[in-house]
């Protein structure tokens, strides 16, 4: 076993499904994340939070097998995930990241068949088990009726729900979304979250998702990151992690944290800019 993996393993409890020690993450020369260890529990929703440039993507591609770090380890289950193949890699972790793209003309129905490539051997045809992934895929996601509809031919927020159904369509134990609310309405951003739930609670799913939402974080996820220029401020229950300190340090904006009257939750209300903090009125705002 790698120092990396023995070291993480020496700090982190058997309920980590997802992890990575000490891990950099660069882009040529210049480093987003440096010296991170997160740790992610298994069968909960975990959302990363944070301001523009806080690394939440990159550390999500890092966690996906999808960008190589540059120092450190990520590990599934305890194991390296860079031990594992390209095809077992999707089999046990479903990653749908920002702006995805699809052939001119791909049907719904077609895009999500494609979540079921990981479990398909070249020679292999289209079992029972295929059609039932897919066939629950687009029931969950509310897009049965768009099967056979043109991907290119739909809103930005029936497209999104297309490509969540092909992600759940893989039935794999982690499943990896950036930004998965962006394009929705209000209504369908809840039942986002609502779907999300359930695949926790009652599918026994790891999810992990970037938010830009803090009150949508505190209310539905059961585990936050907090993270600030690709270092980790805070971790834990929303309850934990969502203080005025935490918010002012991170987004440098002042705010007043109290207990969201439906869920019991922590909920955020902004006040001002750190820099609008001294801000005296002008003889001519008096």
């Amino acid at each position: 076993m790698a120092k990396d993996e023995r070291n993480l393993n020496d700090r982190q409890s058997a309920a980590t499904k997802l992890a990575g020690v000490n891990l950099r993450l660069a882009y040529g020369p210049h480093s987003v994340v440096e010296g991170l260890d997160i740790a992610l529990p298994a069968r909960r929703f975990t959302a990363l939070i944070g301001p523009n440039g806080s690394g939440k993507s990159t550390i999500l591609r890092s966690l996906a097998g999808l960008m190589r770090p540059a120092g450190g380890t990520v590990l599934l289950d305890g194991r390296g995930i860079a031990t594992l193949s390209t095809r077992a890699l999707a089999r046990q972790i479903g990653v749908l990241l920002q702006g995805p793209v699809a052939p001119e003309g791909l049907t719904v129905g077609d895009l999500v068949a494609q979540g079921r490539y990981p479990h398909r051997g070249l020679l292999s045809g289209w079992s029972p088990q295929d059609q039932a992934a897919c066939d629950e895929a687009l029931r969950l996601t509310g897009t049965g009726h768009l099967a056979d509809r043109a991907l290119d031919s739909l809103s930005g927020g029936q497209r999104q729900r297309a490509w969540i159904a092909m992600t759940l369509a893989q039935r794999s134990e982690v499943i990896l979304l950036d930004e998965p609310t962006t394009y929705l309405d209000l209504e369908h951003q809840i039942e986002l979250m609502n779907l999300i739930r359930t695949l926790v609670r009652d599918h026994g799913k790891t999810v992990v998702a970037v938010l830009h939402d803090i009150n949508q974080a505190a209310r539905y996820a059961d585990h936050i990151v907090l993270l600030k220029a690709g270092r980790r401020v805070a971790s834990g229950p929303p309850a934990q992690v969502i203080s005025a300190r935490a918010i002012e340090e991170v987004f440098q904006v002042r705010s007043m944290i109290i207990e969201d009257p439906v869920a019991g939750t922590p909920l955020c209300i902004p006040l001002a800019h750190e820099s609008e903090r001294d801000r005296r009125p002008s003889p001519q705002e008096t």
